[in-house]
Order: structure tokens, then C-alpha cells, then sequence
């Protein structure tokens, strides 16, 4: 068994496309990296080079992935047993060690322990979040005052700033908002709330990857929130997705944050597994 990483997206996406379309609901997150990679190209996330990885079993399967796309941290689509201690030292020799890593919290133990023995340091978990899939969505009742509308480059300065605002209160830091708010208007990919004409709420949603559709960000400006705003434009963007083809439509949320936990299974979200981002501590 062995891990191999490489820096061409065309190779990793060949390479390992049979096992992310296989679990597309699970496998959100690469599937749509490599979508929006495939049309922004490789400096979509960030200035510095991606790179990819997946790991062959003893019958010469791939059954395992991993890309990065700095400054994001690494994302560890599948981890077979036995194989964390390895991909550390490979990460470690090419390209660096990360510094945090998201994955399904049933894979923590497994690279907490490999980077204990690859490293000599340790772990803690950063943010713990809920991956959801609409089994059938719910009308918001009642529905707030107000309409949905695209985005478009008109609104460009107000979605960076809200995109900010967003990394900040989800994870702490800013990441490049410009970047991510100009893919999203590539695509249609962003929505407003508004009310009497002014932008209260905003909401994401991704490229169609192997059929699956994922909302997020959902922000709602601090002086309005509580007011419903931000279930009625995840409504919206969540029937918009729907009316577009997507087979399934899916998104996150912060564990530590009940309201919008109730809020989404309100609306018809379900669970399908826990995701953790863990800190990635080196010794000393």
C-alpha cells in the first residue's frame, strides 16, 4: 500500500474520480474544488500551487485522497486504515507540513495517532461541522418580508465584505473574498435577500458536481438578523439548485451553532456524518 502525490489536477482528478463519484454527497467538498479549479484554474483558492494525492491498496485500488489548495488546509477526502503515519511523512517531504486538516470525524483518531508518530506532536479539533443533504425541502412559514435576487457585479464590493465577515465568524480569519465572490458570480452562484430594495442576507451555492449542488456561505448583516432572513434565502438558493437538475443538494454547519442546526432540519436538511478541522501541532 502507498501513497502518491502529484501536482496535475488532470491526473488526480482521473486517478481518483471513480472513488469521489462514488460517494458524491460525501465527497462535496473535492468534487467541487476540483470543478471550480477546472474553471478558474489552478489559483482559483490562492496563489500558491495545489497539490493532490491518493493512496493504491494491495489489489492495486485506489481507495484513498487527499488535495490541498493553500491557504486552505489539507482535505482528507478518504483515509485507510493504517495509511495516516504515511501520508504525514509524504506531505512532510513534498510540499510541507499542513497545518490543519478537515475530515470525517471517524478518521480523527486514525491521523491524530499517525501524526503523533510521524511528527512526535499533537492534535486539538479547531471547529467540529455537519455535513446535511435536503431530503425534502419545507416552506419557511412564516415567510419574512422581502425577495431573493442574483447577484451580480454591481453588488461585488458588499459580497466581499459580507465574505469576509463570514470567514471571520465561522473560522476566524480572512481568507481572499475577492476570489471566491468572482467565482461564485461566474456562476450565478450568489443570492440577496433584500428588503425595501436593501441587501439583508446572502447565500452560495456551488457548481453542479456529479449531481450534487452544496449551499454556503449564509450570512445575514448583524442588524437584521433573527428575523428570518436567513432561512428564506437558503430557501431560495436551495429551490434554485433544485430547479437547475441537482440530484442532491447538501450543506454544512458548525456543531457548536444550534440555531442554525434547528433552523436546517426545519427546512428539510438531514445528517448524513461529522466532519472536524483539526490543528495540526508540531512538537516543542
Amino acid at each position: 500500500m502507498a501513497w502518491t502525490q502529484s501536482r496535475s489536477l488532470d491526473t488526480f482528478a482521473e486517478t481518483v474520480g471513480d472513488l469521489l463519484r462514488a460517494e458524491p454527497v460525501r465527497h462535496t467538498v473535492p468534487l467541487t474544488v476540483v470543478a471550480t479549479m477546472r474553471a478558474r484554474g489552478a489559483s482559483a483558492f490562492g496563489d500558491d500551487p495545489p497539490r493532490y494525492g491518493w493512496h493504491t491498496g494491495d489489489r492495486g485500488l485506489v481507495d484513498g485522497a487527499f488535495l490541498q489548495t493553500p491557504p486552505f488546509p489539507l482535505l482528507v477526502a478518504e483515509l485507510p486504515a493504517g495509511s495516516a503515519a504515511d501520508l504525514i511523512r509524504l506531505l512532510a517531504e513534498d510540499g510541507g507540513l499542513p497545518a490543519a486538516a478537515n475530515m470525517s470525524s471517524n478518521d480523527e483518531a486514525a491521523l491524530s495517532a499517525g501524526w503523533s508518530v510521524a511528527t512526535g506532536g499533537s492534535t486539538s479539533a479547531a471547529q467540529r461541522q455537519r455535513l446535511f443533504r435536503l431530503d425534502h425541502l419545507n416552506p419557511l412559514d412564516p415567510v419574512p418580508p422581502g425577495a431573493a435576487r442574483v447577484a451580480g457585479p454591481d453588488d461585488r464590493e458588499l459580497l466581499i465584505e459580507w465574505a469576509d465577515a463570514f470567514g471571520r465568524e465561522a473560522e476566524g480569519v480572512v481568507r481572499d473574498g475577492g476570489r471566491s465572490v468572482d467565482d461564485r458570480l461566474s456562476h450565478a452562484g450568489l443570492t440577496l435577500w433584500e428588503v425595501d430594495r436593501q441587501p439583508v442576507a446572502m447565500a452560495g451555492r456551488t457548481r453542479d458536481a456529479a449531481g450534487v449542488v452544496r449551499i454556503g456561505p449564509v450570512y445575514t448583516a448583524p442588524a437584521h438578523r433573527q428575523r428570518g432572513y436567513g432561512g428564506a434565502v437558503t430557501t431560495a438558493v436551495t429551490q434554485a439548485a433544485l430547479d437547475a437538475g441537482a440530484a442532491a443538494v447538501v450543506l454544512f454547519t458548525d456543531l457548536a451553532n444550534p440555531t442554525s442546526n434547528a433552523l436546517y432540519e426545519r427546512l428539510g436538511y438531514r445528517p448524513v456524518e461529522n466532519r472536524v478541522l483539526l490543528r495540526l501541532h508540531r512538537p516543542g
